[in-house]
């Protein structure tokens, strides 16, 4: 089977691992499901969030190890194999590529980005499999399933369709409505029918294992009250665990009829393996000891280590419920596109593989999704917004800034050296400075509590303190040659808070910050506590003045409205249900039809 590689392994050959005493934090961003390729939703939902936060935690000197990776397990897996005439193995390969270079292309900074389908992540589910036995928190149970006679196969969940005994609609899948957001099980499905062949399924008797997780309750419920206490879980996720925790937990059925996915480890079971729910969260665990043979430093280690977790909002429970001990879950809502939803088979929407082709700048497109993550709400990409960000915000503001003070320093009066500035002082220097302090302590505040949205919003407002710090004191030819003493201390204090910005706007985009201190020829600033602008001193040689940003036309925002598509483009076409649609996102099922749920960034595999 293939292995996890360390996406940098060819720069760091040595494993970074948790230290005693010390604060240190474990990143994951839930496992992308490895049956299609990721759209924008899907990359701001985890990975991106997981690596903004990780490359805050680096910057802050935080020992951070961040793990991502593909899940590849499991029915879609079987069923989008079938449809591109391969085997399981060579669709995940395939898939697992592309996914690894949209993710490179931009710019996360996974320590490893491994994948599910590995003998590490086989040995430590059937060991976490047969501990849970051994404990008496499985039972096997006789269970009637759907049965297609046409392939001679039970039906996954996902391989299910019919009509929703609650609103109707007629391509409910077996495990959800995407209409009316309904749980259900395949047997409640009226007129069902079989995914892959249309046929009539028939009901059949098949036994399976069940983890019992209401004995398992209590102590779930003391973990969540404790870590939601510590770890400040965003709203959704600690609305959504609360509400299941309400509900009462179920025992849940972690074994399938198929055949792709770890292999149960008790006798009787040789045909079945393990339920990819099951299977799926156990990856961080494995991909991590694919990256260190002491990856259990980092996982057994809670009063050592905090982990973070990213994921989208419909995976909240199997990371709250099922997969506990974690410090903070981070969850989002949903990214919709242009008014509609992203669909692969439609055209409809931005995908990772084709972000690239506009030729902006990945650091814009992180730019972009950060500033309109869907933190505490759905948000929606729409292009008019995409190119006054990089105009208004990006270009104006930070560029802005940034080229007027190095092109100052660069100018006859300085030629490219930082003056001596230090002997000058006035009241409203130093008000400045205590201004941009409380700026800095808001943004790391935010970072804390994992708000990107904010603490991206701070950066862009420090950087507008600077242009006002300009404005006000008049940086120009006139004040060099008139005050040549108060000029050398207005722009020695402004190239310092560029060398500032660039560490703080390096979790967000870091080609940018990196293009910053190299025209400065100066090293990444730490994200320290506390600013003096002291940094870079007096007699500094700096580089010349390099756009960070060009400027994009609002004619290129509507050729790649038409390039991409729109809602009109993807509209459902109506149906029984009077042409409603499914008030849950929108994702490329595994068959190429449109599965009207958006579980883009997580372990999702809706079919």
């Amino acid at each position: 089977m293939a292995q996890d590689t360390p996406r940098n392994s060819q720069f760091c050959t040595t494993p970074v691992l948790p230290e005693g005493g010390k604060r240190n934090v474990l990143v994951t961003s839930a496992l992308p499901y490895v049956n299609n390729v990721p759209h924008l939703g899907n990359i701001i939902g985890s990975v991106l969030s997981g690596d903004v936060f990780a490359r805050y935690c680096r910057g802050r000197g935080i020992r951070t190890l961040y793990i991502g990776g593909t899940d590849e397990y499991g029915t879609t897996t079987e069923t989008k194999a079938l449809v591109e005439g391969c085997t399981p193995q060579e669709l995940c390969d395939k898939y697992h590529a592309v996914h690894a270079e949209i993710y490179k292309w931009f710019n996360i900074s996974f320590d490893i980005f491994g994948r599910t389908t590995t003998e590490l992540q086989t040995r430590i589910t059937q060991d976490i499999f047969l501990e849970l036995h051994k404990n008496g928190f499985l039972e096997e149970r006789m269970t009637t399933q759907l049965y297609c006679e046409e392939h001679h196969s039970f039906l996954a969940d996902r391989l299910v369709e019919g009509e929703c005994p609650k609103c109707g609609y007629k391509d409910a899948r077996g495990d959800q409505c995407d209409l009316c957001g309904l749980l259900l099980d395949p047997l409640e499905l009226k007129n069902p029918r079989c995914k892959i062949d249309g046929s009539s399924p028939v009901t059949r008797e098949t036994k399976h294992i069940f983890l019992e997780l209401d004995k398992l309750q209590p102590k779930i419920l003391t973990i969540f009250n404790e870590s939601l206490a510590k770890g400040a879980w965003s709203a959704n996720g600690a609305q959504i665990t609360a509400a299941w925790l309400k509900q009462g937990l179920q025992p849940r059925s972690i074994t399938r009829d198929m055949k792709w996915g770890t292999k149960v480890p008790l006798p009787g079971y040789e045909e079945k393996v393990i339920y990819s729910w099951f299977d799926a969260c156990i990856g961080y665990v494995s991909i991590t000891a694919n990256y260190t043979d002491q990856w259990e430093k980092w996982w057994r280690s809670p009063e050592d280590v905090q982990l973070y977790q990213f994921i989208g909002k419909d995976n909240v429970v199997f990371h709250s419920e099922i997969w506990t001990k974690l410090h903070h879950l981070s969850t989002t809502d949903y990214l919709t596109y242009e008014g509609g939803k992203f669909s692969k088979s439609r055209g409809v929407g931005v995908f990772g593989d084709s972000a690239r082709k506009t030729g902006v700048p990945a650091d814009v497109w992180r730019y972009y999704l950060v500033s309109h993550r869907p933190e505490s709400g759905d948000s929606e990409f729409t292009w008019d917004a995409f190119v006054s960000s990089n105009n208004n915000l990006l270009l104006n503001n930070l560029g802005n800034f940034v080229s007027r003070v190095v092109k100052f320093v660069n100018s006859r009066h300085y030629n490219s050296i930082v003056p001596d500035w230090k002997d000058y002082s006035q009241d409203s220097f130093v008000a400045w400075e205590t201004e941009v302090n409380g700026l800095l302590a808001q943004y790391i505040r935010e970072l804390d509590a994992v708000k990107l949205r904010p603490a991206l919003a701070t950066v862009l407002n420090i950087s507008q303190l600077g242009s006002s710090f300009l404005q006000s004191n008049k940086l120009d030819n006139k004040l060099v040659e008139n005050e040549p003493a108060k000029c050398a201390a207005v722009i020695g204090r402004a190239i310092n808070l560029v060398h500032l910005l660039a560490s703080l706007i390096a979790p967000f985009m870091p080609d940018t910050a990196e293009a910053i201190n190299k025209q400065l020829r100066v090293e990444p600033l730490p994200i320290l506590d506390g600013w003096d602008a002291s940094s870079i001193s007096p007699g500094h040689e700096i580089g010349k003045a390099q756009h960070l940003f060009t400027r994009i036309s609002p004619e290129k925002g509507e050729e790649w409205r038409r390039l991409f598509g729109s809602k009109e483009d993807g509209a459902m076409k109506k149906g029984s249900n009077g042409g409603k649609k499914p008030k849950i996102g929108g994702k490329t099922s595994a068959g190429g039809e449109d599965a009207e749920k958006d579980c883009s960034r997580c372990l999702c595999r809706c079919s």
